[in-house]
C-alpha cells in the first residue's frame, strides 16, 4: 500500500498526481522549484499556495527538483500519453531513476490495460512505499492532466 505520493507540481501529469493523492487521502509531498515555480505560477508562493505539502528546492531549476523527487522516492511512475511529444524532462526522470537505482515504469495512461500494468508495478513494491509520479507538462501535451487523473483515480486506493 502506498505511503506517500510525491511530484514536482508542474502542470499536466504532476498536478494530476497531486490532485489524485489529495482526493484519495494519501499523504503527498515532493520538491518543487524555489518560489513554488511552475509554468503557470512563476511568482512566489506559486504552487505552495495550493499544495502546501510541497517543499521548495534551493534552485528555480526544474532539473534539481526532478532529481530530488526521484532520489527521495522508492519508485517512479512516469505517465506519458501517446499524444505527448518526446519530453526532455521525462527522459531526464528516467535517467535519474537509473542513476539512483529506483524502479521506474513508463506507461501511456490512455492505453488499454494501463491500470493493470500500473497495479502490477505497484504490487511489487514494499508496503508503505513513496511513489514519485512524473510526466509531461500540460503545455507540451494538452490533455495530459485529464488522462493521467483518470488513470490515477483508478489505481490509487480510495479515501479511508
Amino acid at each position: 500500500m502506498i505511503g506517500r505520493l510525491v511530484s514536482g507540481g508542474q502542470t499536466g501529469v504532476d498536478r494530476a498526481a497531486l490532485d489524485a493523492a489529495i482526493e484519495a487521502g494519501i499523504e503527498y509531498g515532493g520538491w518543487c522549484p524555489k518560489g513554488g515555480r511552475a509554468e503557470d505560477l512563476e511568482e512566489p508562493p506559486g504552487l505552495l499556495a495550493s499544495y502546501p505539502g510541497l517543499a521548495e528546492s534551493p534552485s528555480r531549476d526544474y532539473r534539481e527538483r526532478t532529481e530530488w523527487n526521484v532520489r527521495d522516492s522508492d519508485a517512479t511512475l512516469i505517465l506519458r500519453p501517446s499524444f505527448a511529444p518526446d519530453s526532455p524532462g521525462t527522459a531526464m526522470t528516467v535517467e535519474f531513476a537509473t542513476d539512483h537505482e529506483r524502479p521506474c515504469l513508463v506507461v501511456d495512461p490512455g492505453k488499454d490495460g494501463a491500470a493493470d500494468e500500473v497495479l502490477e508495478f505497484l504490487a511489487g513494491l514494499e508496503d508503505g512505499y513513496t511513489l514519485n509520479v512524473a510526466g509531461p507538462r500540460e503545455s507540451g501535451a494538452p490533455g495530459a492532466y485529464e488522462v493521467s487523473l483518470r488513470l490515477l483515480r483508478e489505481v490509487l486506493p480510495g479515501p479511508g
